[in-house]
């Protein structure tokens, strides 16, 4: 498991074998099943979690019992309550397994050991984090000016692995939809 998160990382910051044994050495490999928590609101957050396989998504209730999706992570994907994480807070997020998802996880603790011990990490970090910042600007903008089918669309670009691949009401609560009006955009979609 720990060669595909290697393999990502040496994607966007070139890694030596020395450096990719200290990477193996301080995460952990974790199988979630589906329905099961990485991560419960109330907790703080003490991991991030590397997506080897399966989906993992992020999301709040709100005082009626609604959820709102705030992220997917499918693979190759990190996740965390970032809030939680850095300012070592308790967690309003959820974190779940949409299917049954094995993960590698690294504690905060060794995410600054690997920046010490490996300093261009801090840059792969960076990077994952200006994309994740980037992302969510846009699709907050997205959700205050788009129409759903539009919004749909979006998913559809973002996700494409997704979308037969989760329950339609995670897809619905996502984009600001109920789940009956997202099968009418997926039935005119396949028109």
């Amino acid at each position: 498991m720990v060669e595909k998160l290697l393999q990502h990382i040496d994607s966007i910051v070139p890694i030596t074998e020395d450096e990719g044994e200290i990477i193996r050495e301080l995460v952990k490999e974790k199988e979630i099943p589906r329905k099961k928590f990485l991560h419960q609101a109330g907790e703080v957050a003490s991991n991030s979690a590397f997506v080897v396989e399966g989906c993992l998504r992020s999301y709040t209730i709100d005082r009626d019992g609604f959820e709102h999706i705030l992220q997917f992570a499918p693979e190759n994907w990190w996740i965390s309550d970032m809030h939680s994480l850095v300012k070592n807070n308790p967690s309003e997020l959820n974190i779940d397994a949409l299917l049954d998802t094995k993960v590698l996880v690294m504690s905060r603790s060794c995410q600054i050991s690997i920046f010490d011990r490996i300093p261009k990490l801090e840059r792969y970090f960076r990077i994952l984090t200006e994309n994740a910042l980037a992302a969510s600007n846009q699709r907050t903008i997205n959700y205050l000016s788009l129409p759903a089918k539009l919004r749909y669309e979006n998913f559809c670009d973002m996700y494409p692995t997704l979308i037969h691949a989760i329950p339609q009401k995670s897809i619905a609560s996502y984009i600001g939809i109920t789940p009956e009006f997202l099968s009418k955009l997926r039935a005119e979609r396949v028109k």
